[in-house]
């Protein structure tokens, strides 16, 4: 694992702070509404940018503008520079949403080095689901969500999971060919967008709580809010947001819990690091 020092770590923050200003530039041009979102909120408030210790930044969309803003890439992003990774466009990645990486960079997430695709430092585009309004319900299509995401990570998780028995299932579930998992997740997503609720939630992602889903209200009300001295959109109702996430979100973490994520290999401009395994 490479232990990234202050200095890359923020040179790393700056090529995602470039992901985040072409992300706000396709957006306004073509008028899709988007948010950051999770740390990369909870950074422009406490700390008016990165979280010091954080080494990625989100942002997220309802269903609708996420596709919008698939299609926008097509035609508006810095192809350059610039490239975007989904289901429909990129064979053997199976994230339930976009990424979209910085071209002439290397960054490996330890174990997931073997993935067939390129894999270029990157921000995360989220698409946002409606969830039922029935808590039952909800409780169900959280359970389903769960599936989909150790099914998704399972060609990861056979590597990666400490425990021998998990790796065997990991195994097993990573067999399930591409097409028919993600032909049943399209499925899905549509049943997702049938009806709408006052909740939505990121698909393959976990909940903060057991409420397993946010208050959709939230990210269809947005503010300018500054994020290294430049402005963003983001939830208007920061507050009730963060809190709901985060709990008393302006109290920093003890330092054992500043963590970044495990990292093979990087590669920034002008300087690499390595795995010496």
């Amino acid at each position: 694992m490479v232990e990234l020092d202050q200095n890359t770590l923020r040179r790393l923050q700056m090529t995602e702070l470039e992901l985040l200003t072409e992300v706000d530039r396709i957006c306004r041009k073509c008028h899709i509404h988007y948010n950051i979102i999770a740390g990369t909120m909870l950074g422009a408030v406490r700390h008016g940018g990165f979280i010091p210790w954080d080494d990625d930044a989100d942002v997220a969309m309802l269903r609708s503008e996420y596709e919008r803003f698939c299609e926008a890439c097509k035609t508006e992003l810095n192809q350059s520079k610039f490239y975007f990774q989904d289901q429909d466009h990129t064979q053997g990645y199976r994230w339930g949403y976009g990424k979209l990486r910085r071209r002439n960079t290397l960054f490996l997430r330890e174990h997931q080095e073997h993935m067939p695709y390129e894999q270029g430092v990157f921000i995360d585009v989220f698409p946002l689901d409606y969830v039922p309004k029935n808590y039952l319900l909800r409780c169900l299509h959280n359970f389903i969500c769960f599936l989909y995401r150790k099914f998704f990570w399972s060609e990861a998780g056979r590597i990666s999971d400490k425990r021998a028995y998990m790796r065997v299932l990991y195994s097993f579930m990573s067999k399930v060919p591409e097409k028919v998992l993600k032909k049943s997740f399209k499925w899905f997503i549509w049943k997702s967008k049938r009806k709408k609720s006052g909740w939505v939630r990121i698909l393959t992602f976990p909940t903060p709580n057991r409420f397993y889903g946010y208050r959709a209200r939230w990210y269809e009300k947005s503010i300018d809010i500054r994020f290294e001295g430049r402005m963003f959109l983001g939830i208007r109702d920061y507050d009730k947001y963060l809190t709901f996430k985060f709990g008393n979100y302006m109290e920093l973490p003890p330092k054992s819990e500043r963590k970044v994520h495990p990292v093979s290999c990087i590669v920034l401009a002008g300087a690499t690091q390595k795995d010496g395994r």
